[in-house]
């Protein structure tokens, strides 16, 4: 065995065969640097139910992880998702995000450099355990002419091949965005369709969505109100989007790369300016924004906005259609990501006019 693979040992034999081909495939460097990563983390796992024996924890987070628990049984016994040990856990990484994601793109294309896993499919980023690697290789990139972007993401999910825990860098957020997120991931767990990301992320998020309205309906809480910050977000968002699509216009123009060149530095320029109008006139000058906004911009920054909503809609449209009823609705979502592709955006799109 090559040294860098002595680790699989202490994984459980059925898990060796798609690792040791991944890793023998295509080099050891970047897939163990995955792999190990993943280790260390599964390594760093607690029991939530020992830590809540400790009479010395911290009274944060028993709280917080308290509340999951809660949420963790809701999440089986309500909205009908996997019933198995993945946020029964508790993990302490000491590190503020869990990876680092590199997104890149051509210089004149929001078309996203994919890279493709036999188990999640085709994505739109190299994921990093270490911010040092993930910059490293943003540089090289750089270097061959693409634009582009590092992101901390604080969690993720394997799909249901580990039981992942719940992560000290989730700790930043809310007690409604805990919650959330557990619902977001157990989601992928139930159903995953390999390289459409944007059909992934809208069903989890969907799922997130009302599976935290009906939560809140079972304690007893108002219904979530998107408040400020969430109109921040969504007017964000949008400001966005239309840059997106002005530079998707410019790309597809023909123009002399020059010119090109030209017009997107002032496309980000624009950008800024509407930003800071907005700030101004809707948000009481309120820089929620600024550090993203004024930071290096380019197409791979743009690339992660819409991915999450594209088509929340269609799936909301696909829930009233199965009455509400959450096995069916999952059995729908896997019939659709089993209808070849063309056939598949017609029917999301069929979804979304009649969610609208």
């Amino acid at each position: 065995m090559l040294p860098c693979l002595s680790w699989l040992l202490d994984l459980p034999r059925w898990r060796w065969v798609p690792l040791l081909l991944v890793l023998l495939l295509n080099g050891c460097s970047y897939y163990t640097q995955l792999l190990t990563g993943q280790v260390d983390l599964l390594s760093r796992r607690e029991p939530i139910s020992d830590l809540l024996a400790k009479p010395d924890l911290d009274p944060g987070l028993r709280q917080r992880l308290q509340l999951a628990q809660e949420a963790r049984r809701f999440a089986s016994a309500q909205l009908a998702l996997p019933d198995n040990q993945s946020y029964r856990l508790y993990a302490d990484l000491g590190r503020p995000y869990v990876v680092w994601n590199v997104f890149a793109t051509p210089e004149f294309s929001l078309e996203p450099q994919t890279h493709c896993f036999p188990i999640a499919g085709c994505v739109a980023y190299r994921g990093f355990y270490d911010q040092n690697r993930a910059r490293g290789a943003a540089a090289l990139m750089k270097q061959d002419g693409l634009d582009t972007y590092v992101a901390g993401i604080e969690a993720y999910s394997t799909l249901g091949w580990f039981a992942d825990p719940l992560l000290n860098t989730m700790l930043r957020w809310d007690d409604q965005r805990w919650v959330a997120v557990i619902f977001h991931e157990l989601a992928h767990q139930q159903f995953y369709l390999p390289g459409d990301t944007a059909f992934n992320e809208s069903y989890a998020s969907f799922v997130e969505t009302e599976g935290l309205r009906q939560w809140r309906q079972a304690r007893g809480l108002k219904a979530p109100e998107g408040g400020a910050r969430e109109r921040q977000r969504e007017q964000f968002s949008t400001l966005v989007l239309a840059s997106r699509e002005r530079l998707q216009t410019l790309y597809a123009s023909g123009k002399p790369e020059a010119q090109m060149r030209v017009e997107k530095a002032a496309e980000f320029e624009r950008l800024r300016r509407d930003y800071l109008t907005l700030r101004a006139t809707a948000w009481a000058g309120e820089g929620r924004y600024d550090s993203w906004m004024f930071g290096p911009l380019n197409n791979a920054k743009l690339l992660p906005f819409g991915l999450y909503d594209q088509w929340q809609p269609a799936f909301a449209a696909l829930f009233k259609q199965m009455q509400g009823d959450w096995p069916r609705f999952y059995a729908e979502v896997k019939r659709l990501g089993e209808l070849p592709d063309n056939e598949r955006q017609a029917r999301l799109a069929q979804l979304q006019s009649e969610g609208r």
